[in-house]
């Protein structure tokens, strides 16, 4: 199939980002009352809800938005790379309310594909639960960020009701939300609106008893106009969810989990994500911005508005006082209840360009558009930006300002491990951190869009991003999931993604699907993708669009489609080597020649390597000789205990250790880069062992502990860091005298050995090899230590030892203050310990924490994926030697949080909420 396009190696002239805050400067209040005068205000509505969720699905209401499936297989432990299959048609319901929620999506549609007509009637409107009146004082009090799943308890067993691959958490369900709003005279005589930055799923949202609308895509954001139903006074909000079973191959929460804001404007406003600033021409001297801004007319006549809008540097979150330019003011007439777009060119001089650390600086700069009707100021609209220009090559991969990029990336699911997809600004950051620590510059959104705020991270911190919206399109993976709503939500949740998202710096890349059931269909699933394709370049012509592939071949139609190659496992090849071969499924060769050949001007990135598995701290015997096998009962798996070997050579079917991955790109230099499944660990699909709760892919374990794999990462992707790392730990009693191997992760280019003060040799790296090998040494207690050399200098050393009986526990704080009024979390650590302070890295003590001062401990976590005590529990078995305690300040002032273990010294540290 041809591309209509007019880019193969695509070349996207600067652009821009965060346009997710339209807030006015002095007007981002937080208090209904506040501002008052304000023409625009942006008020958080994330405290005080009621919450209410049924004990099963035989109990709910009959609010429902359409008819789903049954479903005749609940088995969900089939491998990741699985074909997905044709949908499954169900009769229509004479309960449904699809026919009410669709036209919420309007503002995303083109009159000539069909805007959705709302139907004469209320549904509901008898229901007790939308009703002002309702008594909901005995449900339960909650604030927003929520998710109803993540407190447990966990499913445990084969015939659980939500098995491993959703996390085996109550996330399926039917659940409401209340909250009570004011609003006065004259916010009425303007425009009122609901934004919802994420609720998982089939939201239904009800005024003052009458059905307003809702989105039933739960990774969407999305707005509500009020304003028809709204009254002076008290106002009364409800929110119906309804989070399918069998609807997911990950965790995905449940509930409101992200923000929600009630906006306030003046009927003629800018629309919501109306602004979109991209630039041309970008160089160190000048850079040319267009900005283009969509204003509203909500009023009944027809208006005369002026437009302006001044440019400033951003930085640290702050504008600078004097602008660096400014648009002058364009007039134009605006008919009532129509929307028209500004659009208007300016130059830049000496931009301060954004680009990834740590080789350039993630500089930024704001735009400030004002509205005025004769004169009077009736908006102000903000967007945040950064100038920069990207290019995706197909010889040199990634530039970005012209400096060649190399992607040293992860893929990461939406949940934060413990807190669950409740999102956290602040335990999000950690995250990235980490990531940053171990040299990551680029974050693949799998498979879905993230939090707003994440985004604003990546922006501020200067990751790169994938940002991808589907996992599946008309085909399913699961008999719940997208497909059943997607011929009629594609086009909506495209545009509405694109338009939130496209002033995001970071973002370099819109990925419209992961590996569809559509490679499979030959130029059917070919069209679909370039239908898709096409919706994205409308609403963003300044990016490529991709969809990532482990299945579709160059040869296929469906890859012709791809103005980016995202190619998953295929690079280095699936199921290719001999100790994969009896594994059904996907089998393929390395195919980076093979996909350059048929696309010469495509750049190539690896947008799903690796898929390598270990549990942090475990390690089984014997150890495998080559340098990637499948994890089985009698290969690096501990069947009985569920857990994987931290040599870190073993992989899910479908996938290749670190330094397979590391090989093929080495030996294919063209290739962009690549982002390892996964980051962190995260919830849901256990594989190899679906009775767990949690993945076993991750580089960092659920809990934010380094797994060794960490190191294998960190000494490739930051060559100039002196680091040396020795695994596995040293606390082998019942192996004296039997073969341990020592594996050594550094970045030197050799290291001799030592074992209680003897040297067991000195090895270097030979061509294609990222580890160093000792796998005759015979385990004697002790002291082993690596001592690593770069260039024949001392460049880094590590010490493992030999640890005794566990004495004591010590608890370290990941910051010594935490922000109370930006409801930053605290995150501290716990060791165990011997008399000497070794660690002890196989004590698996139960720790019980407790706090004083202005503070709640909110969750506990190990890290270990077999662990069934619920999140909120207080007390928590070390794994591996390690704990997590999470606390959330109620207050300002200083906070001491203890840890006690039976037999063990208590510990106790103190951190300040300011």
């Amino acid at each position: 199939m041809s591309s209509k396009f007019p880019f193969d190696t695509f070349r996207l002239s600067g652009l821009v980002i965060l346009c997710i805050f339209s807030f006015l400067i002095a007007e981002k209040g937080t208090a209904q009352n506040k501002q008052a005068d304000a023409v625009r205000q942006r008020i958080s509505l994330n405290k005080d809800w009621k919450f209410f969720k049924y004990e099963t699905n035989e109990q709910t209401d009959k609010l429902i938005y359409e008819a789903r499936p049954a479903v005749e297989d609940v088995r969900d432990d089939k491998p990741a790379d699985s074909k997905p299959t044709e949908a499954v048609t169900t009769q229509a319901s004479e309960h449904q309310l699809k026919a009410w929620i669709l036209p919420s999506g309007n503002d995303f549609l083109k009159d000539s594909e069909g805007k959705f007509k709302r139907p004469e009637g209320n549904p509901g409107v008898d229901f007790p639960f939308v009703q002002p009146g309702f008594q909901d004082e005995n449900w339960e009090k909650v604030n927003v960020p929520h998710d109803w799943a993540i407190q447990g308890p966990f499913m445990e067993g084969w015939d659980a009701e939500v098995g491993g691959g959703m996390g085996r958490l109550p996330s399926p369900g039917v659940a409401w939300y209340r909250k009570k709003i004011n609003l006065t005279q004259t916010d009425l005589k303007g425009s009122i609106f609901l934004d919802i930055d994420g609720a998982m799923s089939y939201a239904m949202v009800w005024l003052n008893g009458k059905l307003v609308g809702g989105w039933p895509y739960g990774y969407s954001s999305w707005r509500l106009d009020l304003s028809p139903y709204a009254r002076e006074g008290e106002n009364q909000i409800a929110i119906r969810l309804d989070n399918p079973n069998y609807s997911s191959r990950w965790y995905p929460g449940g509930g409101i989990y992200r923000n929600v804001w009630l906006v306030k404007t003046n009927k003629i406003h800018v629309a919501h994500w109306g602004s979109f600033v991209r630039t041309e021409e970008v160089t160190s001297n000048s850079a040319k911005l267009k900005l283009d801004i969509q204003i509203e007319n909500d009023s009944e006549h027809a208006e005369n508005i002026q437009v302006s809008t001044q440019i400033f540097e951003w930085n640290d979150g702050v504008a600078e006082a004097d602008p660096v330019a400014e648009i002058p003011v364009v007039s134009r007439k605006i008919e009532a209840h129509s929307t028209q777009e500004f659009s208007e060119t300016i130059t830049i001089t000496k931009p301060k360009l954004w680009g990834p650390l740590p080789q350039q600086r993630p500089n930024r700069y704001l735009a400030r558009t004002i509205v005025r009707k004769n004169s009077e100021k009736v908006d102000v609209y903000e967007t945040n930006f950064g100038i920069r220009s990207v290019e995706f090559d197909a010889t040199n991969g990634l530039l970005v300002n012209g400096e060649k990029i190399y992607i040293q990336g992860v893929n990461q699911h939406h949940d934060l491990g413990a807190l669950g997809a409740a999102f956290n600004k602040s335990a999000a950051r950690r995250q990235l951190l980490k990531l940053r620590e171990m040299g990551v510059n680029a974050i693949r959104m799998a498979h879905n869009p993230p939090a707003p705020e994440l985004l604003q991270l990546t922006d501020e911190m200067g990751f790169l991003v994938v940002d991808e919206i589907f996992d599946g399109w008309q085909r399913k993976k699961n008999p719940h999931d997208f497909h059943l709503i997607f011929n009629d939500w594609y086009r909506q949740d495209i545009r509405s993604w694109i338009r939130r998202d496209r002033n995001h710096p970071s973002i370099i890349l819109w990925s419209i699907g992961n590996e569809v059931g559509e490679q499979y269909t030959g130029e059917e699933g070919a069209q679909l993708a370039h239908k898709l394709r096409a919706l994205a370049y409308e609403e963003d012509p300044t990016r490529p669009t991709s969809a990532s592939m482990n299945y579709a071949k160059p040869d296929m139609p469906f890859s012709a489609e791809m103005e980016v190659l995202n190619l998953n496992y295929q690079g280095e090849g699936i199921r290719n080597a001999p100790a994969y071969a009896h594994f059904d499924g996907i089998k393929t060769p390395p195919l980076y020649p093979d996909f350059q050949q048929k696309f010469p001007k495509k750049a190539i990135i690896s947008s799903e390597n690796a898929a390598a598995l270990s549990s942090r701290g475990t390690y089984i015997f014997p150890v495998s000789e080559g340098i990637s096998a499948p994890v089985s009962d009698t290969t690096g798996g501990d069947p009985i205990h569920r857990y994987v070997s931290s040599y870190e050579l073993y992989t899910a079917p479908f996938g290749s250790s670190a330094d397979k991955v590391f090989k093929s790109l080495d030996q294919h230099p063209f290739v962009a880069g690549g982002f390892v499944w996964s980051g962190w660990d995260y919830l849901g699909e256990p594989t190899p062992y679906y009775l767990s709760r949690s993945s076993y892919y991750g580089i960092i374990d659920l809990a934010g502990f380094k797994k060794d794999r960490f190191y294998l990462y960190q000494a490739r992707w930051r060559p100039d860091f002196p680091m040396a790392h020795i695994l596995p730990h040293w606390n082998f009693p019942e192996r004296k005298g039997e073969l341990t191997p020592v594996h050594i992760f550094t970045s030197g280019d050799e290291a001799e050995l030592f074992l209680n003060g003897k040297s067991l040799g000195k090895k270097k790296k030979a061509e294609y090899e990222y580890r160093l090998r000792w796998d005759s040494v015979r385990y004697e207690p002790g002291e082993l230590t690596v001592i690593a050399y770069k260039n024949g200098r001392k460049w880094a050393e590590d010490t493992v030892r030999t640890a005794g009986k566990a004495v004591k526990l010590i608890i370290k704080p990941e910051k010594e203050s935490v922000q109370f009024e930006e409801e930053e979390l605290g995150f501290l650590a716990v060791k165990v310990l011997d008399a000497k302070g070794n660690p002890v890295p196989t004590a698996a003590n139960l720790i019980t924490f407790s706090v004083e001062g202005p503070a709640e401990i909110v969750a506990t976590d190990n890290g270990d994926p077999t662990d069934m005590t619920a999140f909120p529990s207080k007390s928590r078995k070390a794994f591996s030697g390690k704990a997590l305690v999470i606390i959330r300040p109620t207050g300002k002032g200083k906070i001491s949080i203890s840890a006690t273990s039976e037999g063990l010294e208590t510990t106790t540290t103190q951190i300040l909420s300011q």
